[in-house]
């Protein structure tokens, strides 16, 4: 392909994460009345709506032992790790190259169960382990 001075594809994609998506930003930009902002780690099953991610092209683990590695996450979490860090490695969602973190969101733009519990928490709170189609989940209110 010939140089055309424009940057690749990836290279956009890291640029627009630093720079243009709510979710990456520090300051609070882009929330609106009645969003919150969460961080999640998420570890998906078989039986997950998707059951693939970045991290394994073919997820054949059952739904008990998804809950037996995140409740290794809730004690590590427990014992002073931060969420955050966590997910960046483990994390079955592409939302772990920022930590796990979702940006902003309002009633009605994440699953139910999902949304209700973060609902629930208080800023800076970790929920307990949360099921969804997507699979299980630990997550973190930020603001």
């Amino acid at each position: 392909m010939a140089d055309t001075g424009l940057p690749s594809g990836w290279e956009l994609k890291v640029y627009m994460a630093q720079n243009h998506t709510p979710a990456a930003r520090n300051d609070g930009a882009g929330q609106s009345e009645g969003k919150i902002r969460c961080s999640h780690l998420l570890v998906k099953h078989r039986d997950s709506r998707r059951p693939s991610s970045w991290r394994e092209a073919d997820i054949t683990r059952s739904k008990e032992e998804a809950i037996q590695i995140l409740e290794g996450y809730q004690q590590r979490i427990d014992s002073g790790e931060s969420l955050g860090d966590i997910a960046v490695s483990e994390s079955d969602c592409s939302s772990a190259r920022k930590k796990g973190d979702l940006g902003f969101f309002g009633p009605g733009e994440m699953q139910k169960e999902f949304e209700d519990a973060a609902f629930a928490l208080s800023p800076g709170q970790v929920s307990g382990i949360v099921e969804t189609a997507s699979g299980v989940h630990l997550i973190q209110r930020v603001q």
